[in-house]
């Protein structure tokens, strides 16, 4: 029997198979048609892991609402929560105007979000691996490398961990900025290296390319919301727009989202800047199409917080022991870091994501367009 969301919390699930068998289900419900594409290997159970694609409405549409979750494979709690809230609880009265279509993407990471890491089998930062216009995937900024010592011990976790302070004296050195910008921009040289945006084109990537065409057709308008944690203060949330948003669309998106939650790609709105990120390749991918892509960041821990955990599974990862404590210890923080177990931040966080979803769709299908007071 399909489990339903009687609270928002409720619609986090404990690992990826239970995510993936939830939404599948919620999905198949409410009649959306489902494809799954296998990238490949296995998860912690055994179980397949897969990108899946739930469609509900025109084949061929002109307008559609994407919403995809997991990019960052542990970031997919919440995202998946989302999609599994809105599906179980969401209600409207007319079908789907003709040409319209909403395509649900369920875990573009899976191995991540299968294995508790943000990072795919290749230890790939897919939303780094993105590249376009004949980039190439060599280089990395200047400060990243004389902080891998730092960001990437070549050792299995040890306690006490001179993580603290070492990143405390480097912020002090180098200033908040230059740091947060050398550390998560994206990095190509250091394979083993937290934000590594790979040596080509990853699993991910290759599949997205072969089928986002075939979902999303030759559609002239796409509002597309990308969920991710770890960004951001605690029980807040921002929309940050791709470098490739205009100042027509982002005055547009900020009429629609409102200007408080919008942030333009301009460095003084955004906490850093990317290379390889989803949102530009996709504008690339659909260059006649009107395509409003947002990443929606919720905020959990600070910055040094969620770096000191993504750290630490890395090291464990590549140096620790798969079953030992330390590394269980890791994927424990980790998922805190992403994916808060406090019942507030989730209730808040599921409430929130279903809000813009159904904003959405209000606004390209014509759903959703009354106020809606459930809870």
């Amino acid at each position: 029997m399909m489990q339903t969301v009687t609270s928002f919390a409720e619609a986090f699930s404990v690992d990826y198979q239970m995510a993936r068998t939830r939404f599948r289900a919620a999905a198949e419900a409410k009649g959306f048609r489902l494809e799954a594409v296998a990238i490949g290997g296995r998860g912690p159970n055994g179980e397949e892991l897969a990108i899946d694609c739930a469609r509900l409405g025109a084949e061929r549409p002109d307008r559609v609402v994407v919403v995809s979750s997991g990019l960052h494979g542990v970031e997919g709690f919440l995202g998946s929560a989302v999609q599994l809230a809105f599906l179980e609880s969401a209600t409207w009265d007319e079908p789907l105007p003709d040409g319209g279509a909403i395509v649900f993407l369920h875990a573009l990471d899976p191995y991540g979000f299968a294995w508790v890491r943000r990072f795919d089998e290749d230890n790939v930062d897919l939303n780094r691996n993105f590249l376009i216009n004949g980039s190439t995937y060599r280089g990395s900024p200047h400060n990243y490398r004389l902080l891998n010592g730092l960001l990437n011990p070549s050792f299995a976790p040890v306690w006490p961990d001179s993580f603290w302070p070492r990143a405390l004296l480097a912020l002090a050195w180098y200033g908040r900025r230059s740091v947060r910008q050398a550390v998560a921009h994206g990095q190509y040289d250091f394979p083993r290296g937290l934000f590594f945006g790979g040596h080509g084109r990853s699993r991910v990537h290759q599949r997205l390319l072969e089928h986002m065409p075939r979902w999303l057709g030759s559609a002239a308008e796409v509002i597309h919301l990308d969920f991710h944690t770890g960004l951001g203060e605690w029980g807040t949330y921002a929309l940050l727009l791709s470098s490739e948003t205009n100042p027509a669309q982002t005055a547009r998106l900020r009429e629609w989202f409102g200007v408080e939650h919008v942030k333009g790609a301009d460095p003084s709105e955004v906490a850093y800047t990317t290379s390889g990120d989803l949102g530009p390749w996709c504008h690339a991918l659909f260059p006649d199409c009107r395509y409003d892509y947002l990443c929606a960041e919720f905020g959990t821990y600070s910055g040094l917080q969620v770096l000191s955990a993504l750290r630490a599974e890395n090291q464990a990862h590549h140096w620790g022991s798969p079953d030992s404590a330390a590394t269980q210890s890791a994927k424990e923080r980790l998922r805190e870091a992403f994916a808060p177990a406090d019942p507030t931040w989730r209730e808040s966080a599921v409430k929130h994501g279903i809000e813009l979803v159904e904003k959405a769709c209000a606004i390209e299908l014509g759903l959703f367009s009354a106020t809606d007071d459930r809870g």
